[in-house]
């Protein structure tokens, strides 16, 4: 099951090059992307209306696009404008054309009704291509549903055993941290301390360094996680009564990250790492992504693995822990939109179902 009337990330904006096909496939369906000559990216469906080829195996002309089958040139609107061997273009010759809106250094498509397309839903990535700031970025396939990377991001107890030894920083800190959950619009935002907590070893500080973090983060429908940290002397975090503090950090990071489902077992995890440039090298950065990159190969052992448990379990249940507060209100925020765009039964069909 997909929420449909939402943004999702189709890629990196350095992805998608002048004269380059993109073949993507989202939420089961498939996808072409390519920019235009003035620099938008445009999206259609990726199935010539003809006889089904693939339009990402077609020609790129001016703002059009070629079905290099039998020649079909479809507009970035996806009406079919020329048809070889033919004068008369019907109008119903056309393919279905995405909503795409590139921001923050990410391409989004709106996988549902076009009409509904807002871009003031698209959450505001931290750090993206923001001149003060060090930024890498990457990508990871998951064999695995998306719903199990949300609630895997949701719940970052996790740090402390799945990442013992890089994100984790060998500390129980994480694990023995209490979130504050709370709702926003469109999501919710999980903020904690996570006391004395080793600095980490790409950043130029003292061997052996301990910091109080204040990790806040907005997870936003339909599964992008803004996280920014800051990091202070030890004992800040009982100095703010375990609230938020208002202080100059040490110092400070960010990440966004960005959960697109491609079906329903498999799912692309679009990643970054930012740094301030007045205190983090770009060498720094670098070795920021390296261990991120180890730790996410890490999440993604573990979470493929859990599905293929799933997979293999007849009817398979949970034991909740109050660890599990944050995921388990996304999943019901989830649920409840996708609920909403479900058809409502006529006035026929209840009285049809009441006979």
């Amino acid at each position: 099951m997909f929420l449909r009337n939402c943004w999702y990330v189709a890629g990196w904006g350095h992805h998608f090059s002048e004269n380059v096909l993109v073949a993507r496939t989202m939420l089961g369906e498939p996808i072409v992307l390519y920019r235009k000559e003035d620099g938008g990216v445009a999206a259609l469906e990726d199935r010539c209306c003809h006889r089904l080829a693939p339009l990402s195996k077609g020609r790129i002309e001016g703002d059009d696009l070629r079905c290099m089958y039998h020649g079909l040139k479809f507009a970035a609107s996806g009406q079919c404008v020329e048809i070889p061997g033919q004068i008369v273009v019907p109008p119903h010759a056309r393919v279905r054309a995405y909503p795409v809106v590139e921001q923050d250094c990410w391409v989004w498509v709106w996988m549902g009704e076009p009409d509904l397309a807002d871009p003031a839903l698209i959450p505001d990535a931290r750090g993206h291509g923001h001149p003060e700031w060090w930024m890498q970025t990457g990508q990871l396939a998951y064999e695995a549903n998306y719903q199990l990377i949300n609630d895997n991001l949701l719940d970052l107890s996790h740090l402390s055993y799945v990442h013992e030894n890089t994100l984790g920083r060998n500390s129980m800190s994480w694990g023995n941290s209490k979130p504050q959950v709370g709702r926003i619009e469109r999501g919710l935002r999980i903020a904690r301390w996570v006391v004395n907590n080793p600095a980490p070893k790409y950043l130029d500080q003292p061997k052996g360094m301990l910091t109080d973090m204040w990790a806040s983060y907005d997870y936003m429908v339909p599964g992008v996680f803004l996280l920014a940290t800051q990091s202070f002397p030890p004992g800040t975090a009982a100095a703010c009564g375990m609230q938020a503090p208002s202080a100059e950090p040490l110092f400070r990071s960010t990440t966004s990250q960005a959960v697109t489902p491609i079906t329903e077992r498999q799912t692309i995890y679009y990643y970054s790492g930012c740094l301030p440039k007045s205190y983090a090298t770009e060498e720094s950065s670098r070795q920021q992504l390296a261990v991120f990159e180890k730790a996410f190969a890490e999440d993604n052992a573990m979470i493929e693995a859990q599905q293929r448990v799933i997979d293999h379990t007849p009817q398979p249940t949970m034991l909740g822990t109050r660890s599990d507060n944050a995921l388990n209100q996304f999943r019901r925020l989830m649920a409840g939109l996708i609920e909403a765009e479900r058809p409502q039964p006529s006035v026929e069909q209840h009285l049809s179902a009441a006979e």
